[in-house]
């Protein structure tokens, strides 16, 4: 959840370490902090609030912004109210070491008593201070380097963490380690500076070549030398391939937009032909997917399919659902990660295991990930950040090269998700014999279509802006959809509560008469998908319950439709596709008016309250 972001070499670190936290407010916005050291001494900075906020305390003496090696955080709170005390770095209590931390050490209390019965005495409520001590007391006791007093103190810790430590009496190394949070390491040239950050975007402009530690990995970086990996159990060394990044300074910067999240909206068509480019090939007839095409038996002769995944990109499951078993004939399951892997799944080696994440990172997807593994289900991951932990720790897979995705609320990461879920839909229906050959065919030279059809969509942006006007200040609102659907209903909802903070839910529409009826009265937006392929009829019924109670409607239709607007307060049209593909259709609308609402509200798009892009704690 938190952001790392560290350097260490011959250039001054702060603007570096800064510049990188901005970057990184994505995963976590409460409070910032960053420390500097000198040379002779440690400079430290923090404070609730954002990056910005810290930038004027750092602003106001220069002495704070000396130094050839820094360590940065921005935090989302887990241990400890969003204050000046509990924002990191946390420095032990000699003050020689200094610690960012993104994670949770769930055996922090008993790690707190016992310190404290040995002297320690604590300034703040986290447990990352905990930690920092802890690792202070090995190296005092063992008589060890700090490498080593990391490494012994990591035993002795239950939870998650990715951490990078700084000792003033090395003033020319890190040791950073990892275990279920991220951490990666840019390299510059020669060994002569090094990047240490939760992803790579605070350090692209200084080098491509990066490592990626893995879980219960420690490395120390010392100038001037090659990297060490080591397992924190045993101390065995490990070999790493240095990856070249391929992510570029102008994916990760607004490009003239007010907000990411608009900007990513923008993005989608884009980002749909990257991730279908290569592997769609309709002059060819043909679906070309490695992850696919490489265990094809297993998916033909699975019993039955399961989806994992969290939020948003669980959304994007429940329409593979649909997609899978509408064209394959197998049966799917959609599982939240979080219930997955705690309610001891019956699950067996004939089960393929859909595992879905925008960074890769997520700890309950992981983790259900590993439990999967371990009942012998074969398991593929459908992730967007190359070298992520989902793309390490499955089977197979395949990315969906939507690019970085910084906005909190996703936005092409769910359409990208459901093109690469309809791409394995169709290529297992054409394997099977599920599909004739003309179906297919139709399919891929539709599919194909949808960008230039999302781009036309985008000029709906007016008439998405002056219904956005007219229900800012609702209270509550409903979102309808049935069949392929009804998950974008539920994924319109999401994106109204998270950056506007505006209540909403979402309903299978036959659902409404089951309880959310009793809610529509005069002052009750109620969102309603009413495309002309699929249920429409019954869709156009559930509408006509919601006028005879006085309820506002706004329908997202098929261009050329007549009776819902005779119906309709609000009417949005969208171009004609299969029904299968509506779902990248209609979700446009949603994300417009989710973010018009919200500008209108002035709330922050990109950042909103008590969110972050990554979950990477349970």
């Amino acid at each position: 959840m938190c952001g790392i972001a560290g350097y260490i070499g011959y250039r001054e670190a702060y603007p570096i370490v800064i510049n990188g936290l901005k970057r990184l407010e994505y995963r976590g916005y409460d409070s910032s902090g960053v420390m500097l050291y000198d040379g002779e001494e440690i400079q430290l900075s923090k404070t609730k609030g954002k990056v910005s906020d810290l930038e004027v305390i750092t602003n106001k003496e220069e002495e704070r912004k000396k130094g050839r090696i820094g360590i940065g955080h921005t935090r989302w709170a887990t241990h400890g109210v969003p204050n000046d005390i509990n924002s990191h770095p946390h420095v032990s209590q000699s003050g020689d070491l200094v610690i960012v931390h993104n994670g949770i050490i769930e055996n922090y209390d008993s790690l707190k008593k016992e310190l404290i019965s040995r002297g320690y005495v604590f300034q703040s409520d986290t447990d990352t201070e905990v930690l920092i001590n802890l690792i202070e007391e090995v190296k005092k006791t063992e008589k060890c380097k700090l490498g080593k007093a990391v490494q012994l103190a990591l035993t002795s810790v239950i939870g998650a963490y990715a951490i990078a430590v700084f000792d003033k009496t090395k003033p020319n190394e890190l040791v950073v380690a990892r275990l279920g949070s991220p951490i990666a390491i840019g390299i510059g040239k020669e060994n002569k500076e090094f990047f240490v950050a939760s992803d790579a975007s605070p350090f692209i402009e200084y080098t491509k070549e990066a490592i990626y530690i893995e879980d219960e990995e420690m490395a120390i970086i010392k100038l001037g030398k090659k990297i060490q990996v080591r397992k924190i159990q045993n101390d065995a060394l490990v070999n790493h391939n240095v990856l070249e990044l391929q992510m570029s300074l102008d994916q990760i910067e607004k490009g003239g937009y007010d907000h990411f999240m608009i900007k990513e909206i923008h993005e989608q068509p884009k980002a749909i032909i990257d991730t279908y480019r290569g592997r769609m090939l309709p002059d060819q007839g043909m679906i070309k997917m490695s992850g696919i095409d490489d265990h094809l038996s297993k998916f033909l002769h699975a019993d039955r399919i399961i989806i994992i995944a969290c939020g948003t990109s669980w959304h994007a499951g429940l329409v593979g659902e649909y997609l899978l078993e509408e064209f394959v004939r197998i049966p799917v399951e959609v599982e939240y990660a979080s219930e997955f892997r705690y309610r001891n799944p019956v699950i067996t080696s004939k089960d393929i295991v859909i595992a879905i994440s925008q960074s890769g990172e997520t700890a309950d997807t992981l983790a259900a990930i590993k439990l999967a593994k371990s009942k012998g289900a074969f398991v593929f991951g459908v992730c967007n950040v190359v070298g992520s932990s989902i793309a390490r720790e499955t089977h197979a897979g395949a990315y969906t090269h939507a690019g970085p995705e910084i906005g909190v609320a996703s936005t092409k990461a769910f359409t990208t998700q459901i093109t690469v879920l309809s791409l394995i839909a169709l290529k297992l229906a054409k394997e099977k014999g599920t599909f004739s050959e003309s179906r297919f065919q139709n399919y891929l030279r539709t599919l194909e279509l949808i960008p230039n059809q999302i781009e036309q969509l985008l000029n709906i942006d007016a008439t998405v802006k002056e219904i956005a006007a007219v229900y800012k200040d609702a209270k509550n609102c409903l979102y309808l959809g049935r069949g392929f659907n009804f998950p974008v209903a539920l994924e319109g909802a999401l994106k109204l509560k998270e950056i506007s903070y505006i209540h909403a839910e979402g309903y299978p529409a036959a659902e409404m008469k089951h309880g959310p009826i009793a809610l529509i009265d005069e002052n009750m937006p109620i969102f309603v998908i009413a495309t002309s392929k699929g249920h429409y009829e019954k869709v156009v019924s559930n509408i006509q319950e919601i006028k005879s109670r006085s309820g506002k409607i706004i329908a997202i239709v098929t261009e050329g439709d007549t009776q819902v607007k005779e119906i309709a307060d609000h009417v949005i049209e969208i171009p004609e596709t299969e029904e299968a593909f509506t779902p990248l259709l209609t979700t446009i609308p949603f994300q417009l008016l989710s973010y018009h609402i919200a500008v209108m509200l002035d709330k922050n798009v990109d950042q909103p309250r008590n969110l972050a892009k990554s979950v990477t704690v349970e």
